[in-house]
């Protein structure tokens, strides 16, 4: 298994209930990023979704709580990549973050329809993984 740097992650002992409604809530982020009108929206909510479902993964795979601190986010993309064993993760995922920092403190950055409508899919390919994780982890096969 992957090391968790003390830096970014502290031991905790979630149950699959909290895993759980960790994953939920990035579910949900995700609805909104799929229906909301504006691509800005679609994307910020489809780049936290990403984010969210990895500090479900890393919860349950882990056994650590994320840490807010400086650089939290790049750890997550690349814990989540190498539980997934999965690079476009940290690639495109980083890609995203990078983004999301220049739209939000530079002044604004122009998100198109079909990059929201790319990193949507990407993102969904990815919870899907995250899913199947959580769900094997419990033992729930159903």
């Amino acid at each position: 298994m992957s090391r968790f740097e003390k830096e970014y992650f502290c031991s905790f002992s979630f149950s699959d209930k909290e895993v759980d409604r960790y994953f939920q809530n990035a579910l949900r982020d995700f609805k909104i990023a799929q229906t909301d009108p504006y691509a800005e929206v679609r994307f910020t909510y489809c780049y936290q979704t990403l984010i969210k479902s990895g500090i479900a993964l890393i919860a349950k795979v882990g056994q650590v709580k994320v840490r807010s601190v400086a650089g939290h986010h790049i750890q997550v993309l690349t814990k989540m990549s190498k539980l997934l064993n999965n690079p476009d993760i940290l690639t495109i995922g980083n890609a995203m973050r990078m983004k999301r920092n220049l739209d939000l403190y530079s002044g604004g950055e122009f998100i198109s329809k079909k990059e929201t409508g790319d990193y949507i899919h990407f993102t969904k390919q990815v919870i899907d993984q995250v899913g199947k994780v959580i769900k094997a982890g419990r033992g729930d096969r159903s």
